[in-house]
């Protein structure tokens, strides 16, 4: 079991059972999944910044990249339908917990003048989005082989009803919020 599912269960879901009053284990919310996001626009110049930008985003996150393809044309940006513009990945179980264990613990105490992430990243259906200036935060990326930093959104999706409460349970799992 990894060590922030060993940390959920022993000290999240009681701290949360008796600061919320909930009397069904079922109800205290928890992590649903983990959505990695590489939005890479300047690919429509040069193909193979997708395959670049998926391979960083898979040593992330230890899951191969899916490419996601434009919706539809728009002629201001010079994309066509199904062009590829970006990598993404979706965590659930075990690789979600690793994932957001390196997260909270190695690559965002290395942002430098990290005060704490924004507490405005909540959607008011309990799940949050964090924003990542460069995907060198995270030591699986060698420095060496990146040309640009480009960089991502990682999306946390809860099963709580209220942005109150899943705030409360990042904040128990170890998501540094800014204090003020």
């Amino acid at each position: 079991m990894t060590r922030l599912k060993e940390r959920y269960l022993k000290d999240v879901v009681p701290g949360l059972k008796k600061e919320f009053g909930y009397t069904n284990v079922m109800a205290i919310p928890k992590l649903e999944k983990v959505v990695v996001n590489m939005g890479l626009g300047e690919a429509t110049q040069n193909v193979k910044l997708i395959d670049a930008g998926a391979d960083e985003v898979g040593r992330v996150t230890g899951q191969r990249a899916v490419t996601t393809r434009a919706k539809k044309s728009i002629a201001a940006f010079k994309v066509r339908k199904g062009m590829p513009v970006g990598a993404m990945v979706t965590l659930r179980g075990d690789r979600m917990y690793e994932f957001l264990d390196r997260l909270l613990n190695i690559a965002l105490p290395r942002v430098r003048d990290f005060k704490g992430v924004s507490t405005r990243g909540f959607d008011g259906r309990g799940n949050y989005t964090l924003g990542l200036r460069d995907q060198l935060l995270f030591p699986e990326i060698d420095y060496m082989k990146v040309d640009k930093a480009r960089g991502m959104n990682v999306s946390v999706v809860t099963t709580a009803k209220t942005d109150e409460e899943a705030r409360r349970l990042l904040q128990l799992l170890g998501m540094p919020f800014r204090t003020a």
